[in-house]
């Protein structure tokens, strides 16, 4: 699955990946929600070639979503930013691969096809073991404890959607979002929704508060 909200890029991945001699079949997706729509349909994805920012999600969240709902699903993030901090990241959150949108499309292909074979595949520049500091992976490790349920109200939290709003987007009660709101606070160790959506957003951005898990 091709998933980017560009029509023109979501065609140069398709010819990236349509001149793969293993011959794949190609599904193009142009927000996270026409995204979860196809794999809730249970079709058979050998792998989802993920934008970061499209309409419905935002940094990292989109692929956290991923990774915990559909753990089986190899997710390899396809971003024009391609700032090392944000390549660890998305490896750290369980990403397959990160391929840069600076890439040509024969680059492109080459990636594809060692990802598909069962390799990672990350730009040979990047140094991988350059590790965050003890704030931004406590924080990470915060944001990694949350549900994929969970992850979706905080994404549609940081969108600026009440409860009763997101309550009606995923067909539960405000009741039910009212304790996912909770549980998130809890997990991310912040005190409100605000904060909530601050870490989110610090967690996108790459700046660490001091005293990131008592501020939020």
């Amino acid at each position: 699955m091709i998933a980017d909200d560009h029509p023109l890029f979501r065609g140069a991945l398709r010819e990236a990946v349509t001149g793969l001699p293993e011959g794949v079949d190609c599904t193009e997706a142009g927000s996270f929600d026409e995204v979860v729509a196809l794999l809730e349909k249970g079709g058979e994805f050998d792998l989802v070639l993920l934008d970061l920012s499209m309409p419905g999600a935002r940094g990292f969240s989109g692929l956290m979503y991923l990774r915990a709902q559909y753990p089986g699903v190899p997710v390899t993030v396809v971003s024009a930013n391609d700032d090392p901090a944000a390549i660890r990241r998305c490896m750290d959150f369980g990403a397959s691969g990160f391929i840069p949108k600076t890439l040509g499309v024969d680059g492109m292909r080459n990636a594809i096809s060692r990802i598909l074979s069962g390799d990672v595949w990350t730009p040979p520049d990047v140094d991988l073991a350059a590790g965050s500091d003890a704030e931004a992976a406590e924080l990470m490790a915060r944001m990694a404890s949350l549900t994929p349920q969970q992850v979706r109200v905080l994404m549609m939290l940081s969108e600026g959607l009440l409860n009763k709003q997101i309550a009606y987007q995923l067909g539960v009660s405000e009741a039910t979002v009212k304790a996912h709101v909770s549980a998130i606070l809890q997990k991310l160790g912040v005190e409100s929704r605000t904060q909530a959506v601050i870490a989110a957003a610090k967690i996108e951005a790459g700046q660490w508060p001091q005293g990131a898990a008592a501020e939020g």
